[in-house]
């Protein structure tokens, strides 16, 4: 899956918002420099050719991919074509799998009340609030 021009590489920016890691170029531009990417273990640049066999790390918000490389493209298509472009590493996969279970389980113990508390619930937490201070 070469781009349209056939060439070897591809601007790195380019290939992360056309396989979908960002939503931008400019965000996709904007990770690189703040250093969420790795290429290879190295720190880039959004300029930064990138080539079929390359290992990223891409760290997005609370998840981190680890991928190979396998196409490129300098178009943003559909979601399959994207998903072609590369392979996630087992291992990557099962830790974000782990770490979203994590963060289901976290958020799982509290249940955020479905109204804001009447009149006598507001003043049953200010007494709860005056228990402490005393």
């Amino acid at each position: 899956m070469e781009d349209a021009s056939g060439a070897s590489e591809v601007r790195l920016d380019v290939w992360l918002w056309a396989a979908r890691f960002f939503k931008t170029r400019s965000l996709a531009k904007q990770a690189i420099e703040t250093g969420k990417i790795e290429v290879g273990g190295q720190r880039a640049k959004p300029s930064r050719g990138v080539r079929p066999g390359d290992a990223l790390r891409i760290a997005r918000g609370e998840e981190t991919f680890v991928v190979e490389v396998l196409g490129l493209s300098d178009a943003r298509g559909p979601a399959s074509r994207a998903q072609a472009l590369y392979r996630e590493s087992e291992a990557s996969r099962a830790e974000r799998e782990n770490r979203r279970a994590e963060l289901r389980a976290a958020r799982a113990g509290y249940q955020p009340p479905d109204t804001k508390p009447d009149k006598r619930a507001r003043r049953l937490i200010r007494a709860l609030g005056d228990i402490d201070a005393a």
